[in-house]
């Protein structure tokens, strides 16, 4: 069977390592929790060493430092963090022996130099909440109001594990995006490519040949030529001024009156607008339940949820909704008159009004449109590749038939 390295806190509160046989991981588990251990971490153990790294019981593990590791916490470790230090606290572990305990853990360096900070923060007597709020560059101000709520009901590890199922779903829904671009990325780069093969070193091969022939090329094939010339010679301007329309455009959209132009664009584009609605109107839904289950007023928790939201356009209509919230007007109305939120998303609110069951609602409307974003996205995708795939073909042969024409034009001179 298998050798399994395991990370585990025993009764005592320290962290324990050992290898075990097993058919599987789930059976390490069990075996630890019989034994009275709190499982953290469990990994194949390959020629002698593990997956989970060299550490002894009690002592901080050794870290190597690599070029490419990131310097800063990742979203990834973030979540796994709120994972691990809700089953500590979940556990019974009081919450400064749990922060040491991840310290230990941390497979970063990043992750630990913020666990020794929120630690030494909590030992000199501020919350949990307050040692989060002071590192806003990490810690969003939903994670912190989540945190702060917990601390209010006195129920932290049952909360930071709903926030950490909450940080799960949206990192599912946000790769889910990203890897249905990635095809079309890779398409996009393979034209350029091909494109800049063609005219950069397989165009110069004829060049002197139709020199030669002294007779007037087809105009098609003199525009070819041009550009492969121009290709040649300025490929560093090209390159140059690709990268400053970039950052120009980055920086322009950092602009408030630009962002909101550029914003309000995209929601109008076909397709795409409809998937960042959904993409949207998923996140909105899941992070205000998720702050209305822990005790955040609705109030409180559009105005924390508006800041999660990627689209200005969609998180500025939230600004009249909490004006008109705050005179009484109700949530679903005033949300449902913006009419950027579909029908749905209002309805489902209105009657979560009615009924005294918003948080439910609101939790249906995120799981709904978790599948409309798979769904649109699959649209998407049907109808993007093959018109980039023709766009492709197009361009291609559109050069290879203006060399072609050169080539016919010499044959007719020779007879």
């Amino acid at each position: 069977m298998p050798v399994y390295r395991y990370k585990a806190v025993n009764p005592a509160g320290a962290v324990a390592t050992g290898e075990l046989e097993a058919a599987n991981e789930a059976e390490i588990v069990e075996r630890l929790r019989d034994q009275g251990m709190l499982p953290m971490q469990v990994g194949r153990a390959v020629e002698g060493r593990s997956t989970l790294g060299q550490a002894s019981a009690g002592a901080a593990p050794r870290r190597r430092r690599s070029i490419f590791a990131a310097k800063k916490v990742t979203h990834d470790q973030l979540g796994n963090l709120t994972r691990e230090l809700a089953t500590l606290l979940r556990a019974g572990l009081p919450l400064d022996r749990a922060l040491e305990i991840l310290i230990q853990l941390a497979a970063a360096p990043p992750v630990a130099a913020l666990l020794q900070q929120v630690r030494d923060d909590v030992r000199g007597g501020k919350s949990l909440s307050q040692a989060l709020d002071a590192r806003r560059d990490v810690f969003s101000r939903f994670y912190v109001n989540i945190v702060r709520a917990g601390e209010a009901g006195g129920a932290l590890g049952v909360v930071l594990t709903r926030l950490a199922d909450t940080m799960e779903r949206n990192k599912e829904l946000r790769d889910s995006v990203t890897a249905a671009l990635i095809y079309p990325t890779i398409l996009i780069l393979v034209a350029v490519a091909s494109v800049m093969v063609l005219l950069v070193w397989v165009v110069p091969q004829f060049e002197q040949t139709f020199a030669q022939a002294g007779k007037a090329l087809p105009l098609a094939t003199q525009v070819v030529v041009v550009v492969g010339k121009f290709l040649r010679a300025w490929w560093w301007a090209l390159l140059t001024g690709v990268v400053v329309v970039a950052l120009w455009t980055r920086r322009r959209l950092d602009n408030p009156g630009v962002r909101r132009r550029w914003d309000a664009r995209v929601l109008r584009m076909p397709l795409v607008g409809d998937l960042v609605v959904k993409v949207e109107v998923a996140r909105f839904a899941r992070t205000l339940a998720t702050l209305l289950a822990n005790g955040v007023t609705l109030l409180a928790g559009l105005t924390i949820v508006k800041e999660t939201l990627g689209n200005v356009v969609l998180a500025g209509a939230l600004d009249g909704v909490i004006a008109q919230l705050r005179e009484g007007k109700g949530f679903g109305a005033p949300l449902a008159a913006t009419g950027l939120y579909p029908r749905l998303v209002t309805q489902m609110i209105l009657v979560g009004e009615e009924s005294g069951r918003m948080e439910e609602m609101l939790t249906r409307v995120a799981e709904v449109y978790d599948r409309e974003v798979q769904v649109a996205i699959k649209r998407f995708l049907a109808i993007l590749e093959p018109v980039m795939i023709l766009g492709l073909a197009v361009l291609i042969g559109g050069i290879v038939f203006s060399i072609l024409l050169g080539v016919m034009g010499m044959s007719e001179l020779v007879q």
